[in-house]
């Protein structure tokens, strides 16, 4: 490889790997945690909405954490939706014995709607409360969550608030993949011009946990807007702003976890099922790919075959952008691993993991123009 061909890829690498790297660390300060009540307030009323299909190993967790719920007046309304694993009569019994517990029974899926956003339509018409906590079953509140989640809620000024809670990981594929969520949050959205410009391309959530009121979400169009959607991280907050409303996010990890997948194949499926809505879709994927790659694998790649050649006619120039870009592409992984308790293993695994990653992008492309379906959750799903 020539002298004048090895410092191109190494001035690549070494901006690719800057951009994600500079934009972590402006926007670990603006991700900020949610704030405390403020103190003395009257406790505000709250409807946590939980859709549930098949949920039965995990449902009575959730309705015991959402119970302990300090500092507000909620009710908990659980949507049954088709279960075949006696979710329904474990919530039944669950609201016999608190009043707080409310079970909908699901009605039939309609055409064109996926199936998560039909769920989450209905809990909205059955809520008692102007203000909604929408909250996937996975999710481990701590007691003080829902009130510093409303918290967020008013003192941001949003219509609509998401937060990103800690994931815990346990198979291969959790452990290296998963971490990923907040490196391509905070190292490719803008989050101060995303809070100063509402374009729904400045828009992002995490299906996980939103919170919203009813009128809001009503302006908004809410879940019906985004029906046939498999990714409402992305789509709900974009339909907010598309109604002229603003959307804001929040660093869930102090107050919750989650625990999306047990198993890698679990892992490989749950992100291709969603990928074309986001990086996956065909007008982003090559360029993504083309950044991701650059910044996050060229360096080390750069960096095996210098030492492999023992750096023999490598300008003193570009081996020093090579080592730099190599520190700046792990830089992100581990500041974001000490600030969220992820594996610091995990975050030296980074080349590999966004090879990974791509791979389940394109992947996921190639489903969808091949017209190819799975299924999720027993239901088939066409790849959106």
């Amino acid at each position: 490889m020539s002298p004048t061909l090895l410092a191109v890829l190494a001035a690549l690498a070494l901006a690719c790997a800057a951009l994600p790297a500079i934009l972590t660390l402006v926007n670990l300060r603006a991700f900020a945690p949610a704030p405390q009540p403020p103190a003395g307030g009257a406790m505000p009323s709250v409807s946590v909405l939980v859709p549930a299909r098949n949920e039965a190993g995990v449902i009575e967790r959730l309705a015991r954490d959402v119970l302990a719920s300090r500092g507000v007046h909620l009710e908990l309304v659980i949507l049954d939706d088709d279960s075949t694993d006696g979710t329904g009569e474990i919530v039944a019994r669950l609201a016999a014995a608190d009043a707080r517990v409310r079970l909908v029974h699901g009605r039939p899926l309609p055409a064109g709607w996926c199936g998560k956003q039909h769920a989450c339509w209905q809990l909205a018409e059955a809520a008692k409360h102007d203000t909604w906590v929408f909250l996937d079953v996975d999710v481990v509140p701590e007691p003080d969550a829902i009130a510093r989640s409303l918290a967020f809620l008013g003192t941001s000024g949003a219509a609509l608030a998401s937060g990103f809670p800690r994931q815990t990981t346990g198979s291969f594929l959790e452990w290296l993949l998963l971490p990923l969520i907040q490196f391509v949050l905070l190292g490719f959205l803008p989050l101060f011009r995303s809070r100063h410009d509402n374009a729904p391309g400045l828009a992002a959530g995490c299906g996980q946990w939103f919170v919203t009121t009813r009128d809001a979400y009503e302006r908004a169009g809410g879940h019906a807007a985004i029906r046939a959607s498999l990714h409402d991280g992305i789509k709900l907050p974009r339909a907010y702003r598309r109604a002229g409303l603003t959307t804001d996010i929040f660093d869930a990890s102090d107050i919750a976890s989650c625990r999306m997948y047990t198993r890698s194949l679990d892992v490989w499926r749950g992100l291709a099922k969603n990928a074309t809505e986001g990086i996956g879709a065909p007008a982003t994927i090559v360029p993504f790919t083309l950044l991701l790659a650059a910044g996050q694998i060229l360096p080390f790649a750069l960096m095996a075959t210098g030492l492999a050649t023992t750096w023999r006619a490598w300008p003193a120039w570009t081996i020093a952008a090579t080592c730099i870009a190599c520190g700046l592409a792990l830089l992100p992984r581990l500041a974001e691993a000490l600030r969220f308790r992820q594996s610091l293993t995990s975050a030296l695994a980074q080349p590999l993991a966004i090879g990974v990653f791509l791979a389940i992008q394109w992947y996921a492309l190639a489903r969808k123009l091949l017209g190819l379906k799975t299924s999720w959750r027993g239901r088939p799903l066409a790849m959106q």
